[in-house]
């Protein structure tokens, strides 16, 4: 499958103006396709499993995987291409050093259910990150978004580019038309 808008989701993940110090990161959960871990794996860049200690190889298979990603890098053009519309994971733009963006993406895997229970919570899934921040108030807001500048995962369709942002305390989203240069959709 080839992505049709893959130069511009690059065009917006790494525009012309940036700071030196920003970096482009992605949250890949390896349960959703065996190529993910194996990209992953064979890949040069900074990367580090979410979940810590020492854990069993076929979850590290399953588990979601940080990633500093690089314009033109392989895994980026896999992710872009194959991966973007099959909610393969998200990506997020901070200037932080990537162990401690780590240490606090591993704060926001386990949430606890009403009843007292802990669970996974898989906000690196596209289609739950996109569901569950605009339901956040100001102080989850601060709590997931932490060091994080922005948000971004693909929309419903595969030619929307979602965009997430915190501006005093209220989630600012602006949703992005692949298909039309430039322009922003309404949600």
């Amino acid at each position: 499958m080839t992505n049709l808008y893959q130069d511009r989701i690059r065009e917006v993940l790494w525009p012309a103006r940036m700071s030196r110090w920003s970096k482009l990161c992605t949250v890949l959960d390896c349960a959703r396709d065996e190529r993910i871990f194996r990209a992953v794996e064979r890949t040069m860049l900074h990367k580090s499993c979410l979940y810590a200690g020492r854990i069993p190889w076929v979850l590290q298979r399953a588990a979601p995987h940080v990633v500093v990603l690089e314009p033109d890098d392989p895994l980026t053009r896999l992710l872009l291409v194959e991966g973007w519309g099959d909610s393969w994971g998200i990506y997020f733009r901070s200037d932080m050093p990537m162990m401690d963006v780590r240490r606090h993406l591993r704060t926001i895997l386990r949430v606890q259910d009403e009843a007292g229970r802990k669970l996974i919570f898989r906000w690196y899934d596209p289609r739950v990150l996109r569901a569950y921040l605009p339901t956040c108030r100001a102080p989850e807001l601060r709590t997931v978004f932490g060091p994080i500048e922005a948000f971004y995962c693909e929309g419903t369709a595969p030619s929307l580019l979602l965009d997430f942002r915190v501006d005093g305390g209220q989630l600012i989203t602006r949703q992005l038309d692949l298909a039309s240069e430039g322009k922003a959709a309404h949600p």
